[in-house]
């Protein structure tokens, strides 16, 4: 029977989670929760995302994300692929780590939004040694929201959670856990439970929130790029070997990826003659571009915001 097709929305936040087959842990050392965190920071920062809350369980992940627009299959392929592979060559083994794929609702008011990061940070209470000490679980955010440790890592974003118990920031941390302690045993907990457990068998998404939009044509993009970096995009897009407009180019490649979605394959066909390990290049070298150079750093965010 075909799988039910997945409902997405551009301007949604969502509650994700993933699960390993049956017969083997997700992580088998903290070595690999690490490593998996660090994917989660790169993929977060390459398509410009905020990842509210996380939790690393042994065979399990809850991620509630807001793509800021990107596409969530996107993302999530990206960073499950990366994790397998990486997995699959240091235990040497072959085929499958996760079990089907990722399951994810839309969070959709702010009850919904508080109730879900509490029921994430709640989920370090099922592992040995942490009930009533949930904060300390150094794989969860909870231990940033409550300021228990430093937010070192840089994934996640916890004001738009704590902006929502006042002001001041210690005070938000106080009322915020105990927030999260009170909702422990409501039936509340066990519906975002059973609510995602659905999802996954399902893989459907079940409402919609407004945020960000990246509906920008390649068209739109190049030309704004050309714009703001006093160069022609159109030209540098397609030029061969040319040392001056190699940068135009690996930025452009990278942000039509980012911003307007297209895939490897797409932007081969955009591009034309160019192998899609090509693209992938390009795409990484446009990513290093904003991170080590202000003036496409600026220009990317200028493009995002416009998005």
């Amino acid at each position: 029977m075909p799988r039910a097709a997945r409902k997405k929305s551009e301007e949604a936040m969502y509650h994700v989670m993933s699960r390993s087959i049956s017969e083997v842990d997700l992580f088998q050392c903290d070595e690999d929760k690490d490593y998996y965190l660090s994917l989660l920071k790169h993929y977060k920062e390459k398509y410009h995302c905020k990842i509210y809350c996380y939790i690393l369980m042994s065979n399990h992940v809850h991620i509630y994300i807001n793509p800021c627009g990107f596409d969530i299959s996107t993302f999530m392929r990206c960073l499950n692929n990366a994790y397998v592979s990486y997995f699959n060559r240091k235990y040497g083994r072959h085929g499958h780590l996760f079990q089907g794929r990722f399951a994810s609702t839309i969070v959709d008011n702010d009850t919904y939004s508080l109730t879900l990061s509490a029921y994430i940070h709640n989920n370090a209470r099922d592992l040995p040694g942490y009930a009533e000490k949930e904060e300390y679980y150094r794989y969860s955010s909870y231990g940033i929201y409550t300021g228990y440790r430093e937010n070192i890592e840089g994934i996640v974003d916890t004001d738009f959670i704590l902006s929502h118990f006042g002001k001041d920031r210690n005070t938000a941390r106080q009322k915020y856990k105990s927030f999260t302690e009170s909702m422990k045993e409501t039936g509340i907990m066990k519906e975002v439970g059973d609510t995602i457990i659905k999802a996954y068998t399902e893989n459907v998404y079940v409402s919609e929130k407004r945020y960000i939009m990246r509906k920008r044509t390649p068209e739109e993009i190049i030309y704004k790029i050309s714009g703001f970096l006093d160069r022609r995009a159109n030209e540098s897009l397609r030029a061969k070997y040319s040392r001056d407009a190699s940068k135009i180019r690996a930025f452009t490649v990278y942000v039509m990826r980012a911003i307007c979605g297209y895939t490897y394959k797409s932007l081969c066909e955009y591009i034309g003659n160019m192998s899609m390990s090509g693209v992938s290049r390009l795409t990484k070298e446009g990513f290093r571009l904003i991170k080590e150079d202000s003036r496409y750093r600026n220009t990317f965010n200028t493009l995002i915001q416009a998005s």
